[in-house]
């Protein structure tokens, strides 16, 4: 089909099309098309990774936007969310507009009412729904991005449920999932009462095989010689090989480690293929990296891309990633050593990818364990795109003759295993029961029944009467936390307003008919607007409820730290020892009931909860980003990660304070903003003034510049000596509300004798680790920009 037989779309988008190289359509869109894609038919795509998805999503939403509507594109990461914005802005050329929202979950993003298109995050629609974002019921179109996540145990129900919400709210909107690898296509079909288009065709052929000795052996009967020399290993091969094609390889391993140590061996192949040219562009993306971190891990990332290599982890800043993720789309990089995190991510496409550890840790399984064939077809889709390479091969590594054929059946003659849905699981369930109470989805037991039977997991369960059992189990809890009411049920109030916390477990679900009303009490739609889980919310209200004294940083930083929300750092060996024993200097700080040290399992969470709240404690007391990550064997995208969710749920603990009028609000708030900032209490200030970080604001301290009106009369001289340049200066003086802030002839003076270099705060550390880790040199060079200098 050519793109000249299109219809329905806005006048200019068959010439953007045709602008960007598109003729003819591929025949799976081609296929969409006939089953109703740009007609507002309901359509589930299961096309190959590179076939054309993003096309067929582009036709149904312009086409909807034709019709008047108003289309959504939901993705399951920000990084993809961004790069769809990008794309789709280019339709504004042809008058379609796009919005992108990912953050602010208790936000209703307003102003995306005047958008066409706009691209969303699943976890930010579905806190859309829950605050009643009025734009919402103007959908007719919601497209689906990576809809076999429906399967990821910790997003996959997020997913499910919002698809059944924006359904029930638009009953006549279209809904187009996309997948490159969904087992069951036909029964996601089903329930989305969508047409199936399910396809393995490939604009570029895809070979994928198995290494073993010097041989490629691939899927088709064909073979390949890739000689691996002497001490040689077989990925070190492959990337050879492939280099003196001028592709590019992915590799993927099973941990950070092993990801970082093969960016420095495949570093040693790949800068022998580098030019003149590129040496010079990666010696400036190096330099890149080095600033935004100064860590052992960036070091080690910037001297790998020196060489042409990367790897790519989830510890990594957001900003690393994006630097090493366009340098190796623009094949500037050559090799990428990856943990599987990428497999599901941004496009990053290569010539040859390479499935170097096709087993990992599992915890449940007490050792190694395959990965799913789902997960390893994820990766392999990786390989090979239109326009860059003339094929694609996906690989894996056999140590034997046996290997060889046993990843052959595992992996390569294999499909991937159906999608089921999680939604069952109590911790999801919890959540969203609650949220589809408190946003009016459902307003008596059996219309929450109802509702419920609408999701995937009704549609796949066979067990007669699971979701009515764990959903009455979840009632239960919810009321007992005060978090609804139901007209006819036990009063679990009492309980809550006396600060007792009631698990799941601990309560026994009622049978027999009931057509009870259910309502969110007020803490109940404040759980929910606030996007947490009901257990971390019970968690947080106890935690305040129990204090009898001003809640202490760490005690704070502890009790966000063991909630469900909150991804807590894991004890290493040893590790149980040292956090007993600051659990013992300062249990009198920890909010709520710790467990008996018998309680081994839930013992170990505690302290495990207390080192994450330690890490959180050192950074608010100015302790240096690499000692940090250091001491905690961490990445910069970790550390961030854990204070990005730290004030997240610090922030909700201050709503929740004072929607149970708790006296310490104040405390919940000013450790906030101390996580947020990464300063000590008599520096918050300061920071508040716009391009004064944790460093500048500690020299700024140590020069007698204790408060944003100091910046308005201090000695120009002082501040200039302090910030050291102009331009900061200026920018710091004006964003200050100083009158005058040019720095026009201003020479540097010194700042007199101060001994207040250090955080008062970093120095009374119980940890004698934390020696000397405040910024204790106010000259510091500020060219290296870590978390919280801007």
């Amino acid at each position: 089909m050519n793109t000249e037989e299109l219809t329905g779309l806005p006048p200019g988008a068959v010439d953007h099309f045709r602008s960007e190289g598109i003729e003819e359509l591929y025949p799976p869109q081609a296929e969409a098309v006939e089953a109703g894609a740009t007609e507002g038919e309901n359509l589930v795509a299961a096309v190959p990774t590179a076939s054309g998805k993003t096309m067929i999503a582009a036709l149904s939403m312009l086409s909807a936007v034709q019709r008047g509507g108003k289309a959504l594109y939901i993705v399951p990461l920000r990084a993809l969310a961004s790069e769809k914005k990008a794309e789709f802005e280019a339709y504004e050329q042809f008058g379609v507009t796009t919005g992108v929202t990912t953050g602010n979950y208790e936000s209703t993003s307003d102003w995306l009412a005047t958008k066409d298109i706009i691209v969303a995050t699943s976890e930010k629609v579905d806190s859309l729904v829950r605050n009643g974002a009025d734009w919402l019921s103007d959908l007719t179109c919601v497209v689906s991005d990576e809809v076999h996540l429906i399967d990821d145990r910790n997003r996959g129900p997020t997913l499910e449920v919002t698809l059944a919400k924006l359904r029930k709210l638009n009953p006549r909107m279209q809904v187009v999932a996309l997948s490159a690898t969904v087992g069951n296509a036909d029964e996601i079909a089903d329930w989305l009462d969508a047409a199936l288009v399910d396809t393995d065709w490939r604009p570029i052929d895809l070979q994928m095989g198995v290494h073993y000795g010097n041989a490629l052996n691939f899927d088709d009967g064909s073979t390949r010689e890739v000689p691996v020399d002497g001490s040689e290993k077989q990925e070190a091969a492959l990337v050879r090989d492939i280099l003196q094609e001028e592709g590019s390889s992915l590799v993927f391993v099973n941990s950070r480690r092993n990801a970082e140590a093969a960016a420095r061996r495949l570093g040693k192949v790949s800068r022998n293929e580098l030019t003149a040219e590129e040496r010079t562009e990666l010696a400036a993306l190096a330099d890149e990296i080095r600033d935004d971190s100064d860590t052992e891990t960036s070091r080690d990332l910037a001297e790998a891309v020196e060489h042409g290599s990367a790897f790519h982890h989830a510890g990594l800043s957001s900003s690393q990633r994006t630097i090493v993720e366009d340098a190796f789309r623009d094949r500037l990089l050559k090799v990428i050593s990856a943990t599987p995190t990428l497999a599901a991510g941004v496009n990053t496409p290569a010539r040859r990818v390479i499935v170097r550890d096709w087993r990992r840790f599992d915890p449940s399984a007490g050792g190694m364990a395959p990965l799913d064939v789902l997960e390893v077809h994820q990766m392999m889709g990786r390989a090979g795109r239109p326009g860059l390479d003339p094929y694609g091969e996906a690989v894996l590594l056999a140590k034997s003759h046996d290997e060889s054929e046993e990843l052959f059946d595992r992996y390569i003659w294999a499909d991937p295993e159906p999608v089921r849905s999680k939604l069952a699981a109590e911790p999801a369930l919890r959540t969203h029961v609650l949220a589809t109470i408190a946003s009016g989805f459902a307003r008596t037991r059996e219309g929450l029944l109802e509702f419920l039977e609408a999701t995937l997991y009704a549609s796949q369960s066979s067990e007669p009467g699971r979701l009515e059992t764990v959903t009455d189990t979840v009632l239960e809890y919810l009321e007992s936390n005060d978090f609804i009411e139901r007209e006819g049920g036990t009063d679990g109030g009492e309980d809550a307003a006396d600060g007792a916390f009631t698990t799941a477990a601990d309560l026994e679900s009622e049978s027999g008919g009931r057509d009870e009303e259910l309502e969110a009490t007020s803490l109940g739609h404040t759980v929910s607007r606030l996007y947490l889980d009901p257990m971390s919310a019970a968690e947080i209200v106890h935690g305040l409820e129990d204090a009898d004294e001003r809640p202490t940083a760490l005690g704070l930083y502890q009790l966000v730290s063991r909630t469900p929300d909150m991804y807590e750092l894991y004890l290493r060996s040893g590790e149980d020892e040292k956090f007993g024993e600051l659990y013992y200097e300062r249990e009198a700080e920890l909010l709520g009931d710790a467990p008996s040290e018998y309680e081994e399992e839930r013992f170990e969470d505690w302290l495990a909860a207390l080192k994450t709240g330690k890490l959180l404690e050192d950074w608010a007391d100015e302790t240096d980003e690499e000692r940090i990550t250091d001491r905690y064997k961490i990445g910069p995208g970790d550390l961030r990660g854990k204070v990005d969710t730290a004030e997240w749920l610090l922030g909700a603990a201050e709503s929740l304070a004072a929607e149970i009028d708790s006296e310490w609000t104040v405390a919940v708030r000013e450790a906030r903003a101390r996580v947020e900032h990464g300063v000590g209490e008599e520096l918050l200030e300061l920071v508040s003034v716009g391009g004064v970080g944790r460093k500048r604001a500690r020299r700024l301290y140590a020069a007698g510049i204790e408060e944003p009106a100091d910046l308005r009369t201090a000695d120009k001289g002082v501040v200039l000596t302090v910030l050291k340049g102009e331009k900061t200066a200026e920018t710091i003086l004006e964003n200050a509300g100083r009158e005058d802030p040019s720095m026009d002839g201003v020479e540097p003076e010194s700042a007199g004798s101060n001994n207040r270099g250090e955080s008062a705060t970093a120095n009374s550390s119980n940890d004698a680790e934390t020696e000397g880790t405040a910024e204790e040199t106010p000259t510091e060079d500020d060219s290296q920009a870590s978390l919280g200098d801007f």
